[in-house]
């Protein structure tokens, strides 16, 4: 997922509300929750749940708690779902990232639930599982999708052969959903130099997607991983529509 820092609630355990149709339905594995972001989910006030595992071992990735499958201090799904109860006057929308959310078979039961108490869902992908992508499409109302590279360069960065096919075959079924979203490119020079983010945005710009952002990542040091000069460059060469860019 994109480099984002999963914040983290502990829930107090006082009464709930639970549908009895979300106690059907498998536990979601949550490692951690944001109780209100504005920039997670365009337009709205919503709150992040960081799904637990993803299959993808990105160098920039700044969750690294959330990659294993299994967290040591998980939250309980029915307290997530009994904060969210209490939230339903205060938020819009509920976003769910990661990790890789598409990775747990719970998701669209998840998504279900939340819709249940009225709000809007969002979701963050990197497209590894085109088809469980596919399922969960029709149940949500905005995708923010992360393509890291074009295909050939994706192998190198994720650590995983036939990633890139997986995510730009995602790609595919969004922008045939006509579900909105988003498409995010994590700007590194280390893995996406001046020619390569080129070719990238004029890739999708030719693919159709319309909305694009821009963000940036930091290193070890703390240092971002691209210059200012390099995405307002990009932003002057394929602006039309303009680009979005999201810097420190």
């Amino acid at each position: 997922m994109a480099p984002q820092t999963a914040g983290r609630v502990y829930l107090s355990r006082q009464p709930r509300f639970i549908n009895p149709s979300v106690n059907s339905c498998a536990p979601l594995r949550v490692g951690g929750l944001t109780p209100l972001t504005t920039i997670d989910y365009p337009g709205e006030l919503a709150a992040v749940v960081f799904c637990q595992g993803c299959p993808w071992r990105c160098s920039y990735c700044q969750n690294e708690h959330l990659l294993p499958p299994h967290g040591d201090s998980e939250l309980p799904w029915t307290e997530v779902l009994g904060f969210l109860q209490r939230r339903r006057a205060l938020l819009d929308a509920v976003v769910f990232s990661g990790g890789e959310p598409t990775l747990q078979s719970a998701l669209p039961g998840a998504i279900r639930a939340v819709r249940e108490l009225g709000f809007k869902v969002g979701l963050h992908t990197a497209g590894p599982y085109p088809q469980r992508l596919a399922r969960v499409l029709p149940l949500v109302d905005w995708v923010g999708l992360d393509v890291k590279a074009t295909l050939d360069h994706y192998p190198a960065l994720t650590g995983l052969p036939g990633s890139g096919e997986h995510a730009w075959r995602s790609l595919d079924l969004l922008l045939a959903s006509g579900v909105a979203h988003e498409v995010r490119v994590t700007v590194d020079e280390r893995h996406l130099p001046l020619d390569r983010l080129d070719d990238l945005l004029g890739r999708l710009r030719a693919a159709g997607v319309r909305r694009i952002a821009l963000q940036t990542c930091r290193g070890a040091d703390g240092r971002p991983c691209s210059s200012r000069e390099l995405l307002d460059g990009a932003a002057s060469r394929h602006g039309t529509p303009p680009l979005i860019i999201r810097a420190d």
